[in-house]
């Protein structure tokens, strides 16, 4: 079962239980990729559909942020919520030495040697780590690495 069937599958199981949040929260979800789909002209894959999801956990997350500055915990709340029942659709993260040693070898697969290779190091982890891993933790890793 592909994810994008998984996730209408919750979306009609989160409507027979009664889960208003969690249903509306699906059927944003759905919408982001239909959106995605319609744009790109084709059925998303799930890598795709990673891809979607992470960036809808990255605005709600972005979003509590800036409401927890501005005093209001209880949208806060609520965004930081909608960011968890969308990571039930992120593959489990990696523990940072994970992390570390996919940086190490891909550093040294591509023979990266400064950071003017920070570019294609980084699109060989994106691939290899996609909605396993933060991106911006992981371009501060290979930073670090090039660096040093």
């Amino acid at each position: 079962m592909s994810l994008k069937e998984q996730i209408r599958s919750d979306m009609k199981v989160a409507l027979k239980a009664g889960e208003k949040e969690r249903l509306s929260v699906i059927r944003m979800l759905l919408a982001a990729i239909q959106t995605r789909e319609i744009e790109d002209r084709e059925e998303l894959s799930d890598n795709t559909v990673l891809q979607v999801t992470e960036k809808l956990i990255k605005q709600r997350k972005d979003s509590a942020k800036q409401y927890a500055d501005a005093g209001r915990a209880d949208r806060e709340a609520q965004e930081l919520a909608e960011a968890e029942i969308l990571k039930a659709y992120m593959p489990e993260q990696l523990a940072d030495s994970e992390l570390e040693a996919m940086v190490v070898d891909v550093i040294e697969s591509t023979g990266a040697s400064g950071m003017q290779d920070m570019g294609k190091v980084m699109g060989i982890l994106k691939e290899k780590a996609q909605g396993r891993a933060d991106m911006g933790a992981l371009s501060a890793l290979v930073k670090n690495r090039l660096a040093g």
